[in-house]
This record gives structure tokens, sequence and C-alpha cells, in this order.
């Protein structure tokens, strides 16, 4: 049985690679890969997928306001993810900080994994008579 924890590694910008050269951009590419696939050996990676530039926003009552969303324009965009299943936060930090696309500008964000929705719980917490309905 782990007690590992799962974390998201959430990849921004979507700039980093105009800057390089071809060359540059193969040799990096490579070290992305080699450390993709080190963190699949090592068991530390559950699933990962490149994220394409376009989508959707969906927002308002309903769902009622569907606009393309904004993601080819923005410097912060979310390019792909990893879910780590890791010892702890420390350790997906580290895992992180290994990011070959960082020395180039990109960006990536940590985050932990609930286990159930935080909402849902401050609700059940908050009215323990729900927890049995």
């Amino acid at each position: 049985m782990s007690n590992n924890t799962d974390y998201l590694l959430l990849f921004r910008g979507n700039e980093w690679q105009k800057r390089l050269s071809p060359e540059e951009l193969e040799k990096t590419l490579g070290r992305f890969m080699g450390w993709f696939e080190e963190l699949k050996e090592e068991g530390k990676l559950k699933g990962a997928n490149p994220l394409y530039g376009e989508g959707k926003l969906v927002s308002g009552a309903n769902g009622r306001v569907v606009v393309d969303g904004p993601f080819a324009e923005s410097k912060e965009a979310i390019g792909g993810y990893f879910l780590l299943s890791v010892a702890d936060e420390a350790e997906a930090v580290a895992i992180a900080q290994r990011c070959p696309t960082l020395e180039h500008g990109c960006v990536v964000e940590v985050r932990p994994v609930a286990p159930e929705c935080p909402l849902a719980h401050s609700l059940r917490t908050a009215t323990p008579e729900l927890a049995h309905a």
C-alpha cells in the first residue's frame, strides 16, 4: 500500500520555444522526453498529456456563454500536465525543478490533488447532518 500523494504539474507558457534555434529545440525536447521516461520508469508518473492551444471558455448561468479560449494569446497558457504520485510536496517541487524547459522561460505550477472537492468537504464538516444524507 502506497502512502503517496498525487500532484499535478501544469506547464505554463507557450512562447519559450520561439526563442530557440531548431537545434536547441531538438536538444531541449530530447532532454524533456528523457525526464518524462525517467519519471515513468520510477513509477512516479501516473499520467501526462500536452494540450492544444485552442479551446472554449464556458461561463454564465447554465453555461450560456461559450467563447473561444484566449489560450493562444496568453503567455501563461497551460501547455500540458503531468500527474505525479510522490511522497510529498517537496518531492513534487524537486521533480518540477528538473524540468528542462524552465531555463527557456516555461513555468511549472505544482498543485496537490484533493482527495475530494474542498467545498463539499467544508459543507459536510460545517453541517454534519448532511454527511449521512
